[in-house]
């Protein structure tokens, strides 16, 4: 019992701790699938952001490409050029930015009219200037021409790489010419036919730029269109803020815009993250139903002890048979019955013979040994419906529902022979034999416990006065009890 009571409570702790993994189970499961579709929404984003910008640098490339053809053009060509770059992309402005040697300085401010604001650089021996030559946007109609983008702090480095690489290069977030605040991106444009080979080659071709300028807010419409609505968006730079709310980025996901050379970091936080109400109901349902059964299996254990309990008040701890009270019991509700269903019945009570000697010579272990063996005789000679007990010590008694004098007997002297004829599993046991007195009940019979006990333990003791190893039944209304007596063991030899 106790082995079914701590597997039952170890299957309720089983359930228990099952219901909190599978919670917990969900909830990271849940919790991945949202961060793997915010991670892909970032970078579907950045994938959105740097397309637009891309499609705008390769226009970029095809007005340097006709810079470099035209070689000299006029306003109205570049603002023909620009009308289309601006049309088209993402750009919210465009510009040409002129390579001037020192010594062509004065031509440029008398050509364009306006003077060269800014300081020359050295490069090499020849001392240079990048003037903003013509530019172009719908919002800004009055661009600067004529500022030194070398002169510029922010700018002149892209300036240089651009130069150096052949390749565009990006500017970092700075506050832009035509207002507000943007990225400028630098096409380089070398004089056609120039070789181009090696940076030398390259700075000594240069003529100029074909210059980009993106607006952050641009980009990060750009980037937020392939997003819900209320999917908040955060563009960083080298971990400043560039627009949109601060995210903390434990709780959003992340993923680079490349425009040029130049990267930036877009922080994607999207507030439909799982709850965690899902999972926490579900343990505490595998929670609750662990105390359901809990309490089940403490109850089932409750009933069992009050059944073993009862089993020990009611059967004897050596034999397993019933005890005197659970005797007592037995024959009151069978002397009803037989009085309600107008049968007979009959009461064997059995002493075994000698058996004092078993336990002076042999010691009490040993007849116990013998007490369990006769019980297990015993067993073999009932029925399922009959009463079988011990009485204590070495007397015993069976009770014969719905049963004659004759059947009785039979029974009876079939246990005799029984018990005679069973051979000790102890080498050093004497053959054992049972005097055995029966009283009848019923409609005909003795009314009570008590007159049905006496009836049939005179007869008994009948029995052993005749030499035991014999059968007597009580006879009504007579001072003896008649019945057989068995031959003992010496007469049959």
């Amino acid at each position: 019992m106790r082995v079914r009571f701590w597997l039952g409570l170890a299957a309720v702790t089983a359930i228990a701790a099952g219901a909190v993994v599978a919670g917990l189970e969900i909830h990271a499961s849940e919790q991945n699938a949202f961060e793997r579709r915010q991670g892909e929404e970032a970078r579907r984003s950045a994938r959105q952001a740097e397309a637009v910008a891309l499609l705008s640098i390769g226009q970029l490339a095809s007005a340097a490409a006709f810079y470099r053809a035209e070689g000299q053009f006029s306003r109205h060509e570049f603002h023909v050029m620009a009308n289309s770059l601006l049309g088209a992309g993402a750009l919210a402005a465009t510009s040409f930015v002129q390579s001037v040697p020192r010594s062509k300085r004065a031509q440029f401010e008398r050509k364009h009219g306006v003077p060269i604001l800014g300081r020359t650089r050295r490069e090499g021996r020849v001392r240079r200037y990048f003037p903003l030559t013509y530019a172009d946007s719908h919002e800004y109609p009055n661009p600067p021409v004529g500022y030194d983008l070398g002169s510029d702090s922010v700018r002149a480095p892209s300036l240089r790489r651009a130069r150096d690489t052949g390749r565009p290069a990006a500017s970092s977030v700075t506050k832009l010419l035509i207002g507000g605040k943007g990225i400028n991106v630098f096409r380089p444009v070398y004089r056609d036919g120039a070789p181009t080979g090696t940076v030398a080659e390259r700075r000594a071709a240069l003529t100029g730029f074909a210059v980009g300028v993106f607006h952050v807010p641009d980009l990060a419409d750009a980037a937020t269109s392939a997003l819900q609505d209320d999917v908040d968006v955060q563009l960083l730079e080298g971990g400043r803020s560039l627009t949109g709310p601060a995210l903390a980025r434990s709780d959003a996901a992340a993923a680079q815009i490349r425009i040029a050379d130049r990267t930036w970091l877009l922080v994607v936080h999207d507030p439909t993250r799982p709850a965690i109400l899902l999972p926490i109901l579900i343990s505490v349902l595998g929670l609750l139903l662990a105390l359901l059964l809990g309490a089940l299996v403490v109850i089932w254990n409750r009933n069992e002890q009050m059944q073993e309990l009862e089993q020990q008040a009611g059967h004897d701890s050596l034999t397993g048979l019933k005890n005197r009270r659970r005797f007592e019991e037995d024959v009151r509700t069978e002397l009803a019955r037989s009085r309600r269903q107008g049968t007979d019945g009959a009461l064997l009570m059995l002493d075994l013979d000698n058996f004092k000697q078993v336990n002076d010579t042999l010691g009490h272990p040993m007849g116990d040994r013998v007490i369990e063996e006769m019980a297990s005789v015993l067993r073999d000679r009932t029925r399922e419906s009959d009463v079988l007990a011990r009485l204590g010590g070495d007397e015993f008694a069976v009770v014969l529902p719905n049963c004659t004098t004759q059947k009785a007997k039979g029974v009876a002297e079939a246990i005799a022979t029984a018990i005679r004829d069973h051979v000790p599993r102890e080498p050093d046991v004497p053959p054992i034999t049972v005097s055995i007195g029966i009283a009848m009940f019923g409609q005909d019979g003795l009314p009570s416990l008590e007159s049905v006990v006496a009836e049939a333990d005179t007869a008994m003791y009948a029995a052993k006065s005749a030499g035991r190893d014999a059968v007597r039944v009580a006879v009504i209304g007579d001072g003896d009890a008649a019945g057989a007596s068995l031959p003992r063991s010496d007469d049959r030899a």
